[in-house]
Parts: C-alpha cells; sequence; structure tokens
C-alpha cells in the first residue's frame, strides 16, 4: 500500500513538473522581449539590373528580434544585458498586430523608395518620384473620418485637389477652419473612396481630419532596381540600402573587403536619422563579425538629450555598447549618405 501510495504522489509531482515546464515556455505574457537581431549581407537582398556587385566584403543590414514574452524568456531578459522586457503599448501604441506590421511594411517600402532615390541621385542616374498622397498612420478616437478611413490608407485628394506634400494637404484643411466639411478622395485595400465629414481641432488649435501621417511616394528609375528586406520592417534600413544600391550602381570599392553595418533612417534629401534599438543592433553587428559600425549622429545639446530615450543619442549608446561589449567594432557617426561615403571611401 505504502508502494502504491508513493508511485501515485511521484506521478502526480511528475504531471505537475509537466505542467510547470509546459507553462514556462508555452504562457503568453502581455509584453514582448527585444534583443539583437540578425546582420544580413544586403548583397543578397538587393538587385541592379546590369550592376551585379562582384565587389569582396559586405554592407549589412541589422535588425532588432521582437517575440511575445513567455515566462521563461521573460525571466532570460531579465539576466541578459542584450535582452529587455517592453510593453505592448511601447512597440505598438495599443494598435493590433495585424495593424501594426501593415504600417512597419509601409515604413520599410518608404526606406527602400528613399534609399533608391538618394543612390540613383548620388550615381547620377536617373530616378523619378512620384507623390501619391499622405499614408494614414493612425486615426484619431475623435475624429470624423474614423468610420471610413483606417490605418494604410493613402488620402490621394482634398476637395478633388491633389498636392505634392503632406505640408500641401494640411495648409490647405487648416484654412478651412473647424467644422468645416471637407471631401476626401483615399486608397484603401486597392479601391479608390469618397467620403466627407466636417474638420476637427487638433491639438495644434488648427483644423484638421484628425490622423497621424507620413509621405506615400513611389520612386521609379531608368535602370531597374529590386529590394528584397524579407520579414524585416520599419524604416531604420534606409541608409545601409543606400549604400548597397550606390555600390553597385557605381562599382565603386567602397568595402574594400570589410564587413561594415549599421542603421539609420534615410531623408529626402540624403539625411541620417535616428532609430530604436541600436544597441541591440551592435550586438547583432558584432556576433556576424563586423569592423564597422556606421551610427546616426545628432549633437547632443540639452535640449536634444531631453527628448531622448534614456536621454542618450543613438551614437552614445553605440558607442557606449561596442566599448563594453563589442572593443573591436569602430562606431562611426554619420548625419548624411554623402558623410558615410565620404568615410568609407577615405578610410
Amino acid at each position: 500500500m505504502k508502494n502504491v501510495r508513493q508511485f501515485i504522489r511521484r506521478y502526480w509531482l511528475g504531471i505537475l513538473a509537466v505542467i510547470v515546464v509546459l507553462g514556462l515556455f508555452l504562457v503568453p505574457l502581455p509584453d514582448y522581449i527585444e534583443g539583437p537581431g540578425s546582420a544580413n549581407n544586403l548583397k543578397s537582398l538587393v538587385t541592379v539590373k546590369g550592376h551585379p556587385d562582384k565587389r569582396a566584403g559586405k554592407f549589412m543590414l541589422t535588425s532588432v528580434t521582437l517575440a511575445k514574452a513567455r515566462p521563461i524568456t521573460w525571466l532570460y531578459a531579465q539576466l541578459n544585458p542584450h535582452y529587455a522586457v517592453v510593453s505592448a503599448a511601447e512597440i505598438s501604441g495599443g494598435e493590433d498586430d495585424a495593424t501594426y506590421d501593415k504600417v512597419q511594411t509601409f515604413y520599410m517600402q518608404s526606406a527602400i523608395n528613399e534609399a533608391i532615390a538618394t543612390a540613383y541621385q548620388a550615381a547620377k542616374q536617373t530616378a523619378h518620384k512620384t507623390y501619391r498622397g499622405i499614408y494614414v498612420l493612425e486615426v484619431q478616437a475623435n475624429s470624423k473620418f474614423k468610420r471610413a478611413v483606417k490605418v494604410g490608407d493613402t488620402i490621394t485628394k482634398v476637395d478633388g485637389r491633389h498636392f505634392t506634400n503632406a505640408q500641401g494637404y494640411q495648409t490647405y484643411i487648416a484654412n478651412q477652419g473647424v467644422g468645416q466639411s471637407v471631401t476626401i478622395t483615399y486608397r484603401h485595400n486597392g479601391h479608390t473612396k469618397h467620403f466627407t465629414a466636417p474638420l476637427i481641432k487638433l491639438s495644434t488649435k488648427q483644423a484638421g481630419i484628425g490622423i497621424a501621417l507620413t509621405d506615400n511616394v513611389k520612386v521609379t528609375t531608368k535602370i531597374p532596381v529590386k529590394v528584397n528586406p524579407g520579414e524585416i520592417g520599419g524604416p531604420s534600413a534606409g541608409l545601409m540600402f543606400s549604400l548597397q544600391i550606390y555600390q553597385q550602381l557605381t562599382n565603386q570599392n567602397l568595402r574594400r573587403g570589410r564587413k561594415i553595418a549599421g542603421t539609420g533612417t534615410i531623408g529626402a534629401d540624403g539625411s541620417v536619422g535616428e532609430i530604436g534599438g541600436i544597441d541591440k543592433k551592435i550586438i547583432a553587428a558584432k556576433k556576424a563579425g563586423a569592423t564597422i559600425f556606421l551610427a546616426p549622429y545628432v549633437k547632443p545639446t540639452k535640449a536634444v538629450l531631453a527628448l531622448e530615450d534614456g536621454h542618450q543619442t543613438n551614437y552614445q549608446v553605440a558607442k557606449a555598447t561596442a566599448k563594453r561589449y563589442a572593443p573591436k567594432l569602430r562606431v562611426v557617426p554619420v548625419t548624411s549618405f554623402k558623410q558615410a561615403v565620404n568615410y568609407l571611401a577615405r578610410y
């Protein structure tokens, strides 16, 4: 009888242990785990017709991994300085996963378009920009247009007028006044639609539709180019894509056999902007064997630092992370595409 009781006790303890282990690995938590991603060779992601990349070395696109937290990964993130626990609100701003993914995909495509335009202009090759309209990133709860316009739509006209930049739309709308009805033309899932509603008062005290927006621009080139970012989203690939495309267009030997990683948005004027998770991208670059890391630079004034995450600029975080965990990785501050090219050509 004693042996039977011991067997039953061990049986239930075993079942409990299995449940606990499964819970540690499978039970989803409300947070996310952010950590170092990969450092992808851009040679495999960019194709420029008639301009293969035969130069030695690599331009590498660094990324950050993001996964739903589980108890075991939550515990791991507490112990590993390269990982962090972040709330869903910090990641998506309250958007559902599908909407968040749609916005990140658009950001990546916008980064690719600006990278193509920047590289082609620098290489003195033909690239033409077509302004499609304003891309909807968010619709405010008090917007009178929320029944019709959704995140991912592109507004192409207001009262039948198409403008060549977001400022044109914003100026026209502000001049109509709060409460005035306007008719927008917009693209939703490939279809053109129209909707009329009154404007609301924005936090700026001006009249507006009540959306967060960015430009939707299409770039066409005489020399065909294809960029496949895979599963990576967001705007931070702009700088590295522009360098890879420029390298192929000009055949200039910027890499000279080196493994060069980096990150940063690319603006219409070729400026390089800050991004998130640069400390984790430094670790990804180190693991991939990079010797140079191109990091966005802004002057760390008091006003700038007051707005920065952790009150440190991208470059400051990257420099400190490399000093501690990747001392052989040279972190190079860049403010523009031109500066990055000049640095690589000289050093």
